[in-house]
This record gives C-alpha cells, sequence and structure tokens, in this order.
C-alpha cells in the first residue's frame, strides 16, 4: 500500500532547514545560497527523501541534479556575489550584480526568445514558440514554474524572477486563436517550467479547447513534464490524481494522440514503487510516454547508466525517445561533454540494446537550425570527420541532408565546428542567416523593448 505525501517545496530561504543538508559542511551550504541568488534553486521532500543518496554527497547523481555546486558559476561571478553577501549588501545591489552575471549566461539560446516566437496582426503571439512548421510550443502562464529545479535546465531563465526572461502566454487566449489559424500544425506542445505543476482546472483549460472541431488539424498533444519524476504523487495520492486522470482518458477518447514527454536523466528517477504506480495509472489512461534527457557530466556521463535506463523505460511501457547535448546557456560548463564523448556514450549503450530501444535518437542538438544529430564520426579522403544530420530544421528541407564537420576532440557545441572538405559554410547557413535577418526586422520593437528592460533590470540605463 502506498501511503500518502505532502507535498513540500524547498527554495534558497530554506537551506538552513533541510533536514538532510546538516550532513554539510556551512561552506558548502554558503556555495549553495551564493550560487541561488543567480540560478533558480528549488527542489521538495519527495527529491530529498527518496531519490538523493545521501551517504554518497556530492556524488549522488540526483543531488548533482538538484542542488547546485560551486563550479556552476564561474570563479569570479562566484566571487562577486559572495562578497556582497558578506558584506551585508543591500538585496537591490545583489538582485542588479546577479542579473549582470544571468545576461552573460545566454538564457534565450538558439532564437527562443525572439527568432521562435510567431507574429501575428505584427504583434508577437505570447508564450508561443513555432520553430517547425508542424510543432507548436506553448508555454501556460501558470506552468512556468517545476516541482524541482535541475541544475543543468536549459530554461532556467523563466524562474528567476526576471519579467522580461519569462516566456509565457498571457490571458487573452490569442495562442489558441494562432494554433486554429495554422493549419500546419498537428502537434502542440505544452512546455514551460512544467504544465503538469498546474491544478486540474488550469490543465483543462488548455487542454479542452484543443478538442473543438476548430482544431482538427491539431492531432497530437505533448506535455513536457518531469512530474513523474519529481512529484509522481501527483498521479495516485493527491487530492486530484483520479480527476487528472479522466481528463487525461478525455483527451485521448476525443481521438488525440496525448503524450507525456517525460525528463527522465538517470535510472534512480525510475525505480520508486511511487513512480512505477504513477507511470502504470497514466499509461493506462491511454497517453503515451516518451522518455528524453541531455547527456550531463556527473550525472549521466556513461553508456552503463543510459543502457540501465532505458532497460528500465521499456520495461514500465516508456518509449526511448532523445538524447540531448546538453545546451548553449546557464551552467552549460559544469554540465558539458565533448561531442564525441557523447556521441561514445550514445553508441556504446545503443549497440547494446535490440531493436525496440532503438526508437531513441541523439546525441541531438538543438541549435539555430534546427535539431542536429551527430549520426557518426567517419574519414573522408583521409579526413576525420563528424557526420551531422537535421532531424528538424526551421526549414524542412534541410531535413535529413547529411552533412561534414571536421572533427574537433574539444568541440561541445554546433557552432565549435567548422566543415570539412574545405567548405566554407555548412549548406544551411546563407539561408539560416537570411531568416534571422528577416525575423530581426519584424521583431524590431521588440527587441528593442527587450534591450531597454535588460538595461534596466542591471542598472546600465
Amino acid at each position: 500500500m502506498i501511503k500518502s505525501k505532502k507535498l513540500i517545496l524547498y527554495g534558497s530561504r530554506d537551506i538552513d532547514n533541510i533536514p538532510e543538508l546538516r550532513v554539510l559542511p556551512d561552506k558548502k551550504k554558503f556555495d549553495l545560497k551564493v550560487i541561488s541568488q543567480v540560478l533558480p534553486f528549488r527542489t521538495n521532500n519527495y527529491v530529498v527523501e527518496e531519490l538523493i543518496d545521501w551517504d554518497n554527497i556530492p556524488n549522488d547523481p540526483i543531488y548533482q541534479l538538484t542542488f547546485m555546486q560551486k563550479g556552476m558559476l564561474e570563479p569570479e561571478q562566484f566571487d562577486t556575489i559572495a562578497r556582497l553577501i558578506n558584506e551585508n549588501a543591500e538585496p537591490r545591489k545583489i538582485k542588479a550584480a546577479a542579473n549582470k552575471i544571468r545576461y552573460s549566461l545566454n538564457p534565450h539560446p538558439a532564437g527562443q526568445l525572439t527568432a521562435n516566437v510567431p507574429l501575428m496582426d505584427d504583434e508577437p503571439v505570447r508564450g508561443v514558440q513555432h520553430k517547425y512548421r508542424e510543432t507548436c510550443l506553448v508555454f501556460p502562464s501558470s506552468g512556468q514554474t517545476c516541482h524541482a529545479y535541475c541544475t543543468f535546465c536549459f530554461r532556467w531563465a523563466q524562474f528567476v524572477g526576471m519579467t522580461n526572461l519569462k516566456f509565457a502566454t498571457d490571458e487573452s487566449k490569442r495562442f489558441q486563436t494562432y494554433i486554429k489559424d495554422h493549419k500546419e500544425i498537428s502537434d502542440v506542445l505544452f512546455t514551460g517550467g512544467d504544465p503538469m505543476v498546474m491544478t486540474l482546472q488550469k490543465l483543462e483549460a488548455y487542454l479542452l479547447p484543443l478538442l473543438a472541431p476548430e482544431f482538427d488539424h491539431v492531432r497530437n498533444i505533448r506535455i513536457g513534464t518531469k512530474s513523474l519524476s519529481y512529484w509522481p504523487y501527483k498521479y495516485v495520492t493527491d487530492r486530484n490524481a483520479d480527476g487528472f486522470l479522466r481528463l487525461f482518458e478525455k483527451v485521448v477518447n476525443a481521438g488525440k494522440h496525448l503524450v507525456f514527454m517525460g525528463h527522465f536523466s538517470h535510472w534512480v528517477e525510475l525505480e520508486t514503487d511511487i513512480v512505477r504506480e504513477a507511470i502504470k495509472r497514466v499509461r493506462n489512461t491511454g497517453v503515451e510516454i516518451r522518455s528524453q534527457s541531455p547527456v550531463l557530466k556527473r550525472i549521466n556521463d556513461s553508456a552503463e547508466i543510459w543502457e540501465r535506463m532505458w532497460k528500465t523505460q521499456l520495461k514500465q511501457g516508456i518509449i526511448p525517445y532523445y538524447m540531448f547535448v546538453e545546451r548553449d546557456t546557464g551552467t552549460r560548463k559544469y554540465f558539458e561533454i565533448p561531442l564525441a564523448r557523447a556521441f561514445e556514450i550514445f553508441r556504446n549503450s545503443y549497440k547494446k540494446v535490440s531493436g525496440l530501444y532503438r526508437t531513441v535518437r541523439g546525441p541531438s542538438m538543438s541549435a539555430s537550425p534546427g535539431k542536429v544529430v551527430i549520426e557518426g564520426i567517419s574519414e573522408i579522403n583521409g579526413e576525420k570527420v563528424f557526420v551531422l544530420n537535421l532531424l528538424q530544421g526551421r526549414n524542412p528541407d534541410w531535413v535529413r541532408r547529411p552533412f561534414f564537420a571536421k572533427y574537433d576532440e574539444k568541440a561541445t557545441w554546433l557552432n565549435h565546428l567548422r566543415p570539412a572538405s574545405g567548405e566554407e559554410k555548412f549548406f544551411f547557413e546563407d539561408e539560416l542567416e537570411m531568416m534571422m535577418k528577416k525575423k530581426k526586422k519584424l521583431m524590431k520593437d521588440f527587441i528593442e523593448e527587450l534591450e531597454v528592460s535588460q538595461d534596466i533590470e542591471t542598472g546600465a540605463a
């Protein structure tokens, strides 16, 4: 019999009150307090009590996944905030210094805040990204937080209290009009944050309108969530657990393909009794669960971890979907590994599993042109190269056109790579540059508004 648990959230103000943190030296707790002035920190009693092995600190993967470490900031950045705290500086001074650091961390990579935002009636559609023709991302205003924050999160800027960096729908529901008018959209992905922090009533307000006849072109509804990892009680013993399951059944019975894009970074997240029960209950409604995660130094950078994670997932009916490369934002320097190493991990785990697990794609970079996957490392005319492909592209014609980059054992992202065989540019670069210039021109007023608010936030105005 699974016992219910009341959700207890811990933030930066609770660092001294988390019982398990008593094992840490005061200096380590101070480090956490410093970094939480810049990057978002939140965890909860399930993560702390049931997922972390406190006898393996600081090496425990879930501890690294949820508790910030000193190396996640550059030394000078850390020292700046630490000095201000030790001087008992005014909160506004600490905030201004933190904001300057935040803007230096590439808060919205790959054009998320400008190039991916669609226009309607010459105005940006708030809370929507439409980078790929068939897929529209929606950021519900009530879902821009999580049950716990991942330290690697590429959407960390959503959670630090800087309004101009936060990406969310407004109350006008213009996003519904946009989706209704764009019949090429077959997939709507609700993301965040985590949409599954929303109340049942709030989630219904986003899902149920898509069942109306004017949205018949929307065949697939996806929900990007880590709730199964960080708060599986939501689907088992929480007050509205059965209500959420009935909502999922209603969406599925209406003919929509409802998918949880489950974020699982380590097999530990899949092996408690409560998560097994939550997965079973969600799947019994007709919801499909697919899994994805970046490959991360200190957390899952071994083929053995990925092999066990995929096998555990498939045993529970979860479809392995993506291995991502850590994105070029936030704490990436702490977690990133060379692309060559990422491919080695993928290949060595992939070759140890049967075809049923080989639904997974990777290692994949969600970069400006699209999702760029490393297909292999080879040799052409005596030159060692990365074999690359686009699984998704801003221009659909770019998809599945193999291209080659010079092998670079230190490269960790697409912009570190150079074309092979004497080529000056990758085949998509000229067209991509034109796309970006055109979008920048269309978004001119919006971009200027962001730049002014950035100056105000950092005290530069």
